[in-house]
């Protein structure tokens, strides 16, 4: 499959952006582990789908690198942000996007000019388990809550900024076991969409 793309990163967060503003995205949807394969393929995180949208001024659609879809991405929304404001796809400093966790509006923050930063305003988080969703909650937050994941046991908070997250205060975060643990928080029974999960390290209270 031969294609044109734009390759961007948010925070090291990376991704293929494809504009199909005039061309299906179902071919790219399909291929998107061929596609995000870092070995054999172009490499990365996922793909963002830049589409027309009849509810907001246009549309993000994210495919993970399994082939999954995500509702939202913050770091893909402030990418793909910036390439259709750039490409000409919208006008002015503010527009809304359609994504599969509703409504958002991304606001392009320049300095003499030049683009400096992309904001994005995303809601409020959501704590309820049911909204999250984590199974087993119901309309109880989800803080500091125990989790097993390969016998062992971890404290676990769990919020939604649009799609699932799961976070976890460790001792040390640098040497934290994340390559060999966190696809099992992913795909955690607890967690019927999956989850993001974050290891975090207090360092102080500032």
């Amino acid at each position: 499959m031969s294609f044109e793309f734009t390759k961007w990163q948010g925070t090291g967060n990376d991704f293929v952006l494809i504009d199909c503003m005039n061309r299906s995205e179902e071919p790219y949807v399909a291929a998107a582990q061929e596609i995000c394969d870092r070995h054999y393929g172009i490499g990365a995180d996922g793909i963002l789908l830049v589409l027309p949208s009849d509810k907001a001024d246009i549309r993000m659609r994210i495919i993970n690198a399994d082939g999954s879809e995500a509702e939202m991405c913050g770091n893909g929304i402030r990418c793909f942000a910036r390439y259709v404001y750039e490409a000409g796809h919208v006008t002015g400093d503010a527009f809304t996007v359609e994504t599969g966790a509703g409504i958002l509006v991304p606001k392009i923050i320049k300095e003499n000019g030049n683009i400096s930063m992309i904001e994005v305003d995303m809601g409020e988080p959501v704590l309820e388990g049911d909204k999250i969703p984590v199974a087993g909650y119901g309309m109880n937050r989800v803080i500091n809550e125990e989790i097993q994941v390969q016998g062992k046991t971890f404290k676990m908070t769990c919020v939604s900024m649009g799609n699932p997250h799961c976070v976890v205060f460790v001792e040390d975060a640098e040497n934290f076991p994340i390559y060999e643990l966190g696809r099992f928080f992913e795909t955690h029974e607890k967690f019927p969409r999956k989850t993001n999960t974050e290891f975090v390290q207090v360092m102080d209270r500032q």
